[in-house]
């Protein structure tokens, strides 16, 4: 994709002004977005106590209500809180194209109330602002499809193939993630000549002012390893240097001083190059500096620690490894006998479980730490797989002319470019079952506020606007109109 400067700054100057409009939605549309944005943010669906059932049983219903047949809206999955909703929108009957199936996940992670400044499963309005767990990651996708699916039923649209909508489980943790559940044990409900994934890709701003669209073109690996250590423990009163919990934390601040090594692919060399020329054309010649000179044979140090300090730039050009939950001891009194820490990793493309949980050992340089990889289920191997996130897809014209002529309509002459995603998704199972998968969101964040996964989750009311008004307009240019 060749970028022109002069247009981007236009652009920038262009589209800076979009979020101070009003909602490109009309007051029924609106109100049915909203409805259903509640709702959904409203059923705890965490893996812990929420029901990812009782959410696809209420979308289920909203379907049904619309119109949408009983025999197009299936209710599958292993146990009573983890079932799948599958819904498929007919197209033209006999049309030659095989369908696209739309994944949206309907679990959020965990959302503890004293951390929150409002109910994290109450959607509060505030300040032009939806919060509440799932707003960002990825409720707001999930009404904004089911919305659509409604919207376009109502109005009669037939597109020239079906679409598919999954709203599954255990995106975000637990033993039954709904896309591999379903690819294995209901795949004719899913069969699919591509995947839309809105986990991933969306729309990047500054300040409220659109800057770029990016798209997953690719994405990092996801794996936990749980460190452990033992000890014979003792009294209280009789401390020790050497207990369980000081050699796991010496440890773990050894790998908190550990960089990973620095590496490109083709699509963050792309990235790169491409987001020097929109940094450029907005006046940050820094940053647009430094991103060419990283792309050097050896990249330009200084330049790469300035871009660094961005943890966004940081994950894209380095696998990364946190600890993200830590337990030890027995009792309040006594010596702790064990100390246990889940370290969590994403890594590049490349680069296997197994690899990265060699170098963890090589890091904490204790053998008294085993090292084990976790899968899903929470199950702990002394191996980690030998997996490696797969190639990227081909741009296909069917899945990006329509996206095209929707984003010129939308957001004149802001750029549309592809990214390697830094966490993960669900499209590592519909990719590895040999369906292209792209990850395409019409919602604009913040790249200083994202919040998904934290605490105060939120998402501007006009950008989730903005984001149904997208999936309305392109579902119906991929469905021919």
């Amino acid at each position: 994709m060749k970028l022109n400067p002069a247009l981007l700054l236009l652009t920038a100057l262009s589209v800076g002004t979009l979020f101070a409009q009003n909602s490109p939605l009309d007051p029924a549309t609106e109100s049915l977005s909203h409805s259903i944005f509640k709702q959904l943010v409203e059923i705890n669906t965490t893996d812990s106590i929420g029901s990812v059932t009782s959410a696809a049983e209420a979308m289920q219903k909203r379907l049904l209500d619309a119109g949408f047949p009983a025999s197009d809206l299936t209710l599958a999955g292993p146990n009573a809180r983890k079932m799948n909703l599958v819904a498929r929108y007919r197209g033209t009957p006999g049309g030659a194209l095989k369908p696209i199936l739309i994944i949206c996940h309907l679990d959020v992670v965990e959302a503890p109330q004293a951390e929150w400044a409002t109910n994290p499963f109450k959607l509060v309005e505030k300040d032009g602002f939806f919060y509440g767990r799932g707003t960002q990651d990825m409720k707001d996708s999930d009404a904004i499809l089911v919305t659509n699916f409604i919207r376009l039923k109502k109005q009669g649209f037939v597109p020239s193939r079906d679409f598919i909508l999954a709203l599954t489980a255990d995106e975000e943790g637990g033993k039954s993630n709904g896309v591999d559940w379903l690819l294995t044990n209901k795949p004719e409900l899913v069969k699919a000549d591509a995947v839309l994934n809105p986990d991933s890709g969306g729309i990047d701003s500054e300040a409220g002012k659109p800057v770029v669209m990016v798209l997953e073109a690719t994405e990092k690996l996801y794996g936990d390893f749980e460190l452990s250590t033992q000890n014979p423990g003792g009294h209280s009163s009789l401390p020790t240097r050497d207990s369980a919990i000081y050699q796991l934390t010496d440890a773990l601040s050894r790998l908190n001083k550990y960089v990973f090594p620095f590496e490109l692919n083709a699509v963050t060399r792309a990235y790169f190059t491409q987001m020097a020329a929109i940094n450029k054309a907005s006046g940050d010649t820094q940053t647009a500096a430094d991103m060419l000179a990283i792309l050097n044979t050896p990249p330009d140090p200084t330049a790469l620690a300035r871009l660094e300090a961005t943890p966004r730039y940081n994950a894209t050009v380095r696998t990364t490894c946190i600890a993200t939950m830590l337990s030890a001891g027995q009792a309040p009194n006594a010596l702790p006998q064990f100390a246990n820490a889940n370290v969590n990793c994403r890594i590049l493309p490349g680069h296997t479980q197994e690899e990265t949980r060699q170098t963890l050992i090589k890091v904490l340089a204790d053998s008294g730490i085993k090292v084990q990889y976790k899968d899903d289920a929470g199950t702990l191997f002394d191996k980690g797989t030998e997996r490696v996130s797969p190639a990227p897809p081909p741009l296909r014209a069917d899945i990006f002319d329509p996206l095209h002529k929707v984003m010129a309509e939308m957001y004149p002459g802001l750029p549309i470019l592809p990214q390697m995603e830094t966490g993960a998704s669900d499209s590592v199972y519909t990719i590895a079952a040999g369906i292209p998968s792209y990850g395409i969101n019409g919602v604009a964040i913040d790249t200083n506020d994202e919040r998904a996964h934290a605490r105060d989750e939120n998402v501007n009311i006009l950008s989730f606007d903005r984001g149904v008004d997208f999936y309305y307009r392109y579902l119906q240019a991929l469905g021919g109109k």
